[in-house]
C-alpha cells in the first residue's frame, strides 16, 4: 500500500514539474519571439518622453505670440505634453500586442474614474479652479491682490494653488478653490492707487488753515498731484480730544507697498508742517472737573 502512495506522489510531482517546465519554456519562447517588439517599445518610450518635452517647449513659444495669460500658456503646454505621452503609451501597447489589455483599461476607466472622482473631490476642485484662474484676465502674474485675508503679488498659478509674495517677502500658497469662491481685490487693475490718511487736530486750531496747509503740503511734495483739486480733504467728526479729518490723493502705483511708503512719507511731512505752524495733533486726554469745596484727606497710619 505504501509503495503505491509513494509512486503516485512521485508521478504527480513529475507531472507538475513537466508542466511548469513547459510553461517556462513557452514564456521564454514568447519573450524571444517578442524581444524585438520589447526593444522597440523601450526605444519608443524614451523617444516619446523626449518628444513631449520638446513639443511642450515649442508649443509654449508659439503661445507666447498670443494674448493669453502666462499661466494659461503654461497650462496648455503641459496639457499638450500629457497628450503626447498618452499617445506614446497607446502606441507601446500596440507594439507589444497588448490590445486586449488596452481594451480592458479603457473599459475600466469609467468605473475607476467615478471612484477617483469621489475620492479626490477637493483635488479636482482645485484643479478646475486653477484652470479658471489661468484663463480669467482679472488675475495674472505680477498683480498685487488681496483674497482670503492675504495680500501680495501673484508669482505663480498652478493646478493646486496660487502663490502670493507678501510685503515681508514671505510666500503664501492659497488653494485655488478658496480664491475662486471668495472675493478678490486686485490693486493692479488700474494704473493708480489711492492713499488714505486719517488724522486729527486740536479744538483750538483754525480749521480752514489746517485744511489749506495740509493740501499744500501734499501738492508740493508729491509730483503726481498737480493741483489742490486732486486732493480730497474731509472733516470727519468731533472726536474725544481732536477734530478728525480724512485725506485722500492718488499716486502712480499699483503696489500696496508703494501706497504704504507714500502714506508713511505723508505722515512725516504733515507732522513737520504742523510743527512749523504751531498746529497741535493731540493725543487722547481726560479732563476731571472738581467741585470748589472738594478736598482730599490723607492720613498716615503709624504702628504703635
Amino acid at each position: 500500500m505504501a509503495p503505491n502512495i509513494t509512486e503516485l506522489i512521485t508521478n504527480r510531482a513529475n507531472d507538475a514539474w513537466d508542466k511548469m517546465t513547459e510553461k517556462i519554456i513557452s514564456w521564454l519562447d514568447i519573450i524571444v519571439v517578442n524581444l524585438p517588439n520589447v526593444v522597440i517599445a523601450i526605444v519608443v518610450f524614451f523617444i516619446v518622453i523626449i518628444a513631449s518635452k520638446y513639443i511642450s517647449r515649442f508649443s509654449l513659444k508659439l503661445l507666447h505670440k498670443t494674448k493669453l495669460q502666462h499661466s494659461m500658456k503654461s497650462l496648455i503646454s503641459k496639457f499638450i505634453a500629457i497628450v503626447v505621452i498618452l499617445f506614446g503609451l497607446f502606441l507601446i501597447l500596440g507594439i507589444l500586442n497588448l490590445n486586449k489589455v488596452l481594451n480592458t483599461i479603457l473599459a475600466g476607466v469609467g468605473v475607476a474614474g467615478l471612484a477617483v472622482g469621489l475620492a479626490l473631490q477637493g483635488v479636482l476642485s482645485n484643479t478646475y479652479s486653477g484652470i479658471v484662474l489661468s484663463y480669467i484676465k482679472q488675475v495674472k502674474f505680477g498683480d498685487w491682490i488681496q483674497t482670503n485675508d492675504y495680500e501680495g503679488e501673484v508669482i505663480d498659478i498652478d493646478l493646486r494653488a496660487i502663490t502670493l509674495k507678501q510685503i515681508d517677502n514671505n510666500l503664501v500658497y492659497i488653494p485655488n478653490k478658496l480664491v475662486v469662491e471668495h472675493p478678490i481685490k486686485n490693486f493692479s487693475s488700474t494704473a493708480q492707487s489711492r492713499v488714505i490718511l486719517e488724522c486729527g487736530v486740536g479744538y483750538e486750531s483754525d480749521l480752514r488753515k489746517v485744511k489749506d496747509l495740509t493740501i499744500d503740503t501734499v501738492v508740493k511734495n508729491f509730483d503726481v498731484v498737480t493741483n489742490q483739486k486732486e486732493v480730497l480733504f474731509l472733516w470727519r467728526e468731533f472726536g474725544d480730544s481732536s477734530i478728525d479729518y480724512e485725506l485722500r490723493f492718488w499716486i502712480n502705483s499699483t503696489s500696496a507697498l508703494e501706497v504704504a511708503k507714500a502714506k508713511s512719507e505723508c505722515i512725516m511731512l504733515i507732522k513737520e508742517a504742523y510743527k512749523a505752524n504751531n498746529i497741535n495733533i493731540p493725543f487722547p486726554i481726560r479732563t476731571l472737573d472738581m467741585p470748589k469745596n472738594f478736598t482730599v484727606n490723607s492720613s498716615n497710619n503709624e504702628d504703635s
